[in-house]
């Protein structure tokens, strides 16, 4: 059986996501407003033709596990690597009652709560500002996404995106400079881990190659790494 992770954003796209999906047999996008991601199902073979009715000139997106010729009519703005890293841990190394009572003692002023649509924006410019990958105004509908407040203010966040058979993306992880060094996307992530293994879903996430304090820290929490896989970040110059 032909492993889903193989072409993740096409079957995530093409199967749970289907209803945030715009295209067409050759080639779909994440639907605007949500992260700006492409698929097709042949990964080695992408059909751009396919996909131009589906995005605006100039329009940035990414496009992952290929790295053949680029039209005259496409612009390549980045082209690098990242890891996929799937959970191999033991849930019972998670401590959630431990952890929040420490929590609690030590930063009493943040509260953790689930994101709301009244949380989006700020959800897109904590994005911005940390950069963890591709991320929309809507993208927090894709799954559950948590987040620590100081106040109204989001300070950090972790959630879920791509979802593929079991395989189930943790995603947006990131923490406000201000606010880094107290492990609260750590925090964040177990509890979506935990609610995924509860869900008979098995976790797995994205990191750029060159991300090496993150990808240290995933494979201290129990990830291993699956590939190392090419990202493009491209957009259509004419039609």
């Amino acid at each position: 059986m032909t492993n889903p992770l193989n072409n993740i954003f096409w079957n995530s796209l093409n199967g749970h996501h289907a209803h945030f999906a715009s295209g067409n047999a050759f080639a779909k996008r994440y639907s605007k407003g949500f992260s700006p991601i492409v698929g097709f199902p042949e990964l080695q073979q992408p059909n751009f033709d396919a996909l131009k009715p589906f995005v605006d000139i100039d329009e940035q997106f990414y496009c992952g596990g290929w790295t053949g010729h680029v039209s005259d009519e496409w612009q390549l703005h980045a082209d690098a690597s990242m890891f996929r890293m799937v959970w191999a841990g033991d849930a019972a190394d998670i401590n959630i009652e431990n952890d929040t009572k420490i929590h609690q003692q030590r930063f009493p002023e943040l509260q953790l709560r689930q994101l709301h649509s009244s949380d989006a924006q700020q959800a897109v410019d904590l994005a911005k500002l940390t950069n963890p990958g591709p991320f929309g105004l809507r993208t927090i509908e894709l799954g559950e996404y948590l987040g620590y407040f100081e106040g109204d203010r989001l300070v950090a966040m972790s959630g879920e995106r791509m979802h593929a058979a079991q395989f189930h993306e943790v995603s947006g992880v990131c923490t406000h400079p201000d606010y880094q060094g107290k492990g609260l996307a750590r925090r964040l992530m177990h509890r979506i881990i935990l609610h995924q293994l509860a869900r008979g879903e098995v976790p797995f996430l994205h990191v750029m190659s060159h991300n090496h304090s993150a990808h240290d820290l995933y494979l201290r929490m129990g990830f291993r790494d699956d590939c190392e896989t090419p990202v493009r970040v491209m957009s259509l110059k004419y039609r």
